[in-house]
């Protein structure tokens, strides 16, 4: 079997995409939004709000893995 790979330009206008096409491709590549560790963070976030147990450093984390900033 021959494989060949095909190489193009294509010229796109951001503006040829709907929003809501957009979010949901950046969710499935997990750019956008909670991915699996995040949530974890976030549940541990949670217990520790609800038993009074300082949560700052998951907060910082989780801020960190989303947004990418440190505050």
């Amino acid at each position: 079997m021959v494989y060949k790979t095909v190489y193009t330009e294509v010229d796109v206008d951001i503006e040829d995409f709907e929003t809501d096409d957009l979010i949901e491709e950046l969710e499935n590549r997990d750019v956008f939004g909670f991915g699996n560790d995040d949530k974890d963070i976030l549940n541990q976030i949670y217990r520790k709000r609800r038993l009074g147990i300082d949560y700052q450093k998951d907060l910082d984390e989780l801020i960190y893995n989303v947004l990418g900033k440190i505050l």
